[in-house]
């Protein structure tokens, strides 16, 4: 009976282990959300702890709120269902494409990967392609491409994404954000870009 106890829990622990998209995109959708701003869409997500003062804070690409920081403006749109929350646009890295929302609704922050991607690990990549919100693929991470030419360092991934996904989470299977996806490769398939999520959590200290 002791040896088969031992089996059952160690199963359970493997199971445990198993990768489950499933299970990750539900954790991770309420999350999430598609931004607007002015004419452009991209996608958003809680991070961390409530903000100071209440609300909360999420990370994007500049590049989906660049337009409206250049015309002087701060104010974008966060979208999910049928329901709409103004946030606003705190601070911004141009070099590593990253932007810092907050809004005074109150969602559940996902929580930052202690550890770096490596080749291989399985990931859940979720956001708004085309404005299509909750859209969810899943892929392995492809590689992590050191800092080179003045640019910072990414991971490459295999998962499916499009125009409106930038800004989204790049999830591991234990539903912690390992980076924020930012580009496609342009005349390629299967080669997705991200920031590693410990560039957005050192530079603005929100995670």
């Amino acid at each position: 009976l002791d040896g088969l106890e031992k089996r059952a829990g160690a199963l359970e622990q493997q199971a445990g282990a198993t990768f489950n998209p499933e299970a990750v995109a539900g954790a991770v959708l309420p999350s999430v959300f598609r931004v607007r701003a002015g004419q452009f869409t991209g996608t958003a997500f809680a991070i961390g702890k409530p903000a100071d003062g209440g609300g909360t804070n999420l990370f994007t690409n500049f590049h989906v709120v660049e337009a409206v920081w250049e015309a002087g403006d701060r104010e974008v749109f966060l979208e999910r269902t049928d329901q709409r929350f103004p946030a606003t646009i705190v601070k911004v890295d141009k070099t590593n494409d990253i932007a810092h929302l907050r809004t005074t609704g109150r969602f559940t922050g996902l929580a930052a990967a202690p550890d770096a991607v490596k080749s291989g690990q399985q990931i859940v990549v979720v956001g708004a392609p085309l404005g299509l919100e909750d859209s969810v693929t899943t892929g392995v991470v492809s590689a992590f491409r050191d800092a080179r030419d003045g640019s910072g360092p990414v991971i490459q991934f295999d998962a499916p994404i499009n125009p409106g996904n930038s800004g989204g989470p790049v999830v591991n299977g234990s539903k912690q954000v390992v980076g924020i996806a930012t580009a496609k490769a342009r005349d390629a398939e299967g080669i997705g870009l991200a920031v590693p999520i410990k560039i957005a959590c050192d530079g603005f200290k929100i995670c």
